[in-house]
């Protein structure tokens, strides 16, 4: 067995563990200090609404020599107070997006585009789109968005229980909210592909903390008919049982995206690879994170709130109060046995040297000669 599958047995059978449970107010203070920062930086920065949603024009030139920053230089140049992004394409001709161009305006942008880049002008292929596809686009995500929490929430609550429902629910939001935080900060263009990059992390986000649940059921069933174990502690195990699993399902999903991001994104320098990238990077993180710290110790503190759960936690400390009471008593009933045995070894041991001198003494006496003949 591997170094890591004997971590993760030890940690399953409740031998080793981290106290998540214990610590979950840490843990909650981290997670609301990057939610703020998130939420911050959407405030203050916004975010960049790619052409798709924004409307302008796309430009689609031949094969030509000119590097990407040098055709952005020019595309912003011929549209001055518009932002241009420029894609290297096969071939090595380029696609070159500006924002916010009209149809009047798209003509001398065309123009002058195809003089600086030295091409003829009609092969530099213009397309419109309009601000409506991309509010359509985003009418629909919302609408699956809140299809999608709907039937999560109730197939929860059918198949667990509601507070775990509710948790789950938190946790989702927590992911969300943090990955379009990140987009804002990094400043990385919306496009349709960044919405279906968070669509997608939304079952990613689910499968580890589904996971925990789960075990967290099984461990948890007749737990008011024994008093051993508090609900907080039965949870605590089974974050720490999956725990390797979720690490391991959570790295393996990760590397693949990892190189769409870093390989793809950043040395080939594809955009859309960026935009569907950088949601599941950070939505796969995020949604390991909250399915330890976030989800499960939030169900803890909602069914510790019950009646049950707080007696249940009442019998578990008095159990364990009276054993330490008796495992006290047992101990010093045991050191004063040990002190009554060593004073009875002493008294024994001065009568046996008392005994001894004086028979010492009367050999002495007898066994001496007393210098007188007979």
């Amino acid at each position: 067995m591997s170094k890591l599958g004997n971590i993760g047995a030890r940690l399953y059978r409740g031998e080793v563990g981290y106290d998540f449970i214990g610590k979950r107010k840490i843990w909650y203070g981290v997670s609301i200090l990057i939610t703020i920062t998130a939420i911050v930086g959407l405030a203050v920065r916004g975010l960049n609404m790619g052409i798709e949603f924004s409307g302008g024009a796309v430009f689609t030139t031949p094969k030509t020599s000119v590097s990407t920053s040098e055709a952005q230089h020019h595309a912003e140049s011929a549209a001055p107070g518009h932002q241009a992004t420029v894609q290297k394409l096969g071939g090595g001709a380029l696609r070159i997006q500006i924002s916010g161009l009209d149809t009047k305006q798209s003509l001398p942008v065309q123009e002058e585009i195809a003089k600086d880049l030295k091409v003829p002008v009609k092969d530099v292929n213009a397309q419109l789109v309009g601000p409506s596809w991309g509010e359509q686009i985003a009418n629909k995500a919302w609408l699956g968005l809140g299809i999608f929490m709907v039937l999560v929430v109730l197939y929860l609550a059918i198949a667990f229980e509601w507070r775990m429902a509710v948790a789950a629910l938190v946790a989702l939001i927590h992911d969300l909210t943090i990955t379009v935080g990140v987009y804002a900060l990094v400043g990385f263009e919306v496009t349709p592909g960044t919405v279906i990059g968070l669509l997608t992390i939304l079952g990613y986000s689910l499968y580890d903390t589904v996971v925990v649940f789960d075990s967290l059921k099984e461990a948890s069933k007749d737990i008011t008919k024994q008093s051993r174990f508090t609900y907080s502690e039965i949870a605590n195990r089974s974050i720490n049982g999956t725990l390797v699993r979720s690490i391991n399902t959570t790295v393996v999903a990760l590397l693949p995206v990892a190189g769409l991001l870093f390989v793809g994104g950043g040395v080939l320098g594809a955009g859309m690879l960026n935009d569907i990238s950088l949601a599941l990077f950070v939505g796969l993180a995020a949604g390991a994170y909250s399915s330890i710290f976030i989800a499960t110790p939030l169900v803890a503190d909602l069914k510790n709130a019950e009646p049950e759960m707080k007696a249940l936690a009442k019998r578990v400390a008095a159990k364990r109060a009276s054993a330490a009471t008796k495992e006290a008593t047992r101990q010093d009933e045991g050191g004063a046995g040990e002190a009554e045995d060593a004073e009875d070894d002493a008294e024994g041991a001065a009568v046996v040297g008392q005994r001894g001198q004086t028979d010492t003494r009367g050999r002495g006496r007898g066994g001496r000669p007393s210098g007188r003949r007979r």
